[in-house]
């Protein structure tokens, strides 16, 4: 079943699990269950997929609504899909975190401050790692 109760589309499916390895920069593949069939049909077929915003600006206003509601779990996820998908830079979400700091506090902001720098820092790590071999 689908999302909306309907048989699945398979072509919208394919779509939306293509969108969410784009997004998470990590191969996706369908998964069962209506909750898979909501997010991949509805959210990444169809949401993702809208006109009018790309991606990166859609992964900028997620990272500022889960800094508002503290999903720094989540952030951190979309913080390195960001950084993977050379959608921001370090510096970038330097910025980010300053900008959102004075909407959404100050302890959010630090937090999403040292979550960007953690990644940042494991990211370039890992290219410096992969560069000396």
């Amino acid at each position: 079943m689908s999302g909306n109760g309907s048989a699945p589309d398979p072509e919208r499916r394919a779509r939306g699990v293509a969108r969410m390895s784009e997004v998470y920069g990590m191969e996706f593949t369908d998964g069962p269950g209506e909750h898979f069939a909501v997010t991949a049909d509805h959210l990444f077929a169809d949401i993702w997929n809208r006109p009018g915003l790309t991606v990166r600006d859609r992964r900028l206003l997620l990272i500022g609504a889960l800094s508002a509601q503290g999903f720094f779990d989540v952030a951190e996820i979309q913080i390195g899909a960001a950084l993977n998908n050379e959608e921001l830079t370090g510096e970038q979400l330097h910025e980010i975190a300053v900008f959102l700091s004075h909407y959404v506090g100050w302890p959010a902001g630090t937090k999403l401050e040292n979550i960007a720098g953690k990644v940042t820092a494991q990211r370039k790590k890992r290219e410096s790692a992969r560069e000396s071999k």
